[in-house]
């Protein structure tokens, strides 16, 4: 069976960090994380992949936020510090089969349901 499980997430203030966690159930070429508030579009955020670790990130939270892979669990995590207001929105982890270098564009399959990021300021 397909899963995908995502914690973490909650309410900080800005300049705060906080960590999200995604496991899949299955195999996965690369995870990735989106965000998206209302009336918006979903919106790319960091993604990884499994066997080489390949990492690419939204300009918008480079050097804030750093992706990794966990072998124990094949799970990612994504620390993100010194979180803004314009963080705020409900995080989205993904996983795509495809063998792709464009992590930002290959299509990503398997959604998970996403979790609230709250940043005050």
């Amino acid at each position: 069976q397909v899963q995908m499980v995502e914690s973490g997430g909650g309410l900080v203030q800005a300049g705060g960090s906080l960590r999200l966690s995604c496991t899949a159930s299955f195999g996965w070429y690369a995870l990735g994380w989106f965000r998206q508030v209302p009336g918006k579009d979903r919106e790319f955020v960091a993604a990884i992949t499994w066997r080489t670790a390949m990492r690419d990130y939204a300009d918008s939270v480079k050097d804030r936020f750093t992706i990794s892979r966990h072998a124990i669990n094949s799970s990612i995590s994504l620390q993100m510090n010194s979180l803004k207001p314009e963080d705020t929105a409900v995080y989205y982890c993904a996983a795509t089969l495809e063998n792709s270098r464009n992590l930002k564009t290959v299509t990503y399959k398997y959604w998970g349901q996403g979790t609230q990021v709250t940043v005050s300021s």
